[in-house]
């Protein structure tokens, strides 16, 4: 009989291997400059990401959770507004919009790729609705341009990333598909900091502007509050530097996480979402790799 062992679904201590030495200068680098919260490792990075996504700005805050509720404060969302979101994929959205005072209503899903389908996203606008939700879901692209087309002009798309950093579709990277994006860093996404970490990209230039507001307590300059309520959510030093250093291994990275699942899924009897949901070369980073077996719990026992 073939002894059972425990596979890990994730080892985060690996990376030791490719970017531990420059991890620790970095650090060290901040460490020995005194200077922790709004200085230049935070610019940089926020330039060197938005440059990555080809968005018009990058707003380093303290999580994704974070970046999608001050993306969606920006928006208008307060007491009274909906939120149209995928539930598959809207626990954080939700959790956010709820924050802002909003109302999440949620949408059916695209059969095949799981993501937000725009037809029935836009048969759940109405007069109360702010904005759309749509989360780029296990690293795949989801299809911004179909949503932008389906629902009313100019009612604000936001794209969530965090599983989806790098992906791309139709020549536009996640991060610069919509008005706004929030990203998570959290430490097991294709890009992960050290601890908490989070960014609001985009397309929007006063939305963004708003968002660099808010998330320092709504100051157009300091101690003056102009746009209330604002958060004090800020990316730290210490992550921005560890975060610039993983950016420059973040295409090798994820192609390598591609070339992974694809093995698996050459090798698995069941169909896989990024295969069925027909991502094309670029629009699925290997965030995750899913398959949708007929009878879960004989999948779960055969592995």
């Amino acid at each position: 009989m073939t002894a059972k062992r425990s596979v890990p679904f994730n080892d985060l201590g690996r990376q030791r291997a490719w970017a531990g030495q420059a991890i620790d200068e970095a650090v060290t680098r901040v460490v020995s400059s005194g200077w922790y919260l709004a200085g230049n490792e935070v610019s940089e990075f926020e330039r060197s990401f938005a440059e990555f996504c080809g968005a018009h700005e990058c707003v380093g805050v303290g999580s994704g959770t974070d970046a999608l509720e001050l993306a969606l404060r920006a928006t208008g969302v307060t007491a009274g507004a909906e939120v149209v979101m995928a539930a598959n994929a809207g626990g954080y959205a939700a959790l956010a919009c709820i924050a802002a005072g909003g109302s999440p209503v949620f949408a059916e899903v695209d059969p095949r790729s799981l993501s937000l389908d725009p037809t029935a996203a836009a048969a759940a606008v109405t007069p109360q609705t702010v904005a759309v939700v749509i989360t780029h879901l296990y690293g795949i692209a989801a299809d911004v341009a179909a949503l932008r087309a389906a629902i009313p002009s100019g009612l604000p798309i936001i794209e969530d990333g965090s599983q989806a950093h790098g992906a791309a579709r139709d020549g536009r990277t996640v991060g610069a598909m919509a008005d706004l994006a929030a990203f998570s860093f959290y430490p097991t996404k294709n890009l992960g900091a050290l601890g908490d970490a989070g960014a609001v990209t985009g397309t929007n230039p006063d939305l963004l502007q708003l968002v660099r507001r808010l998330h320092q307590y709504g100051w157009t300059e300091r101690y003056f509050a102009a746009d209330p309520p604002g958060r004090n959510s800020r990316l730290d030093e210490i992550q921005a530097a560890v975060l610039r250093v993983k950016l420059g291994f973040l295409p090798a990275r994820n192609n390598e996480r591609v070339a992974i699942a694809d093995r698996w899924a050459d090798a698995a009897p069941w169909p896989s979402v990024h295969r069925t949901a027909g991502a094309a070369a670029g629009g699925y980073v290997g965030h995750l790799h899913v398959v949708r077996p007929e009878n879960r719990s004989a999948a779960a026992a055969a592995l």
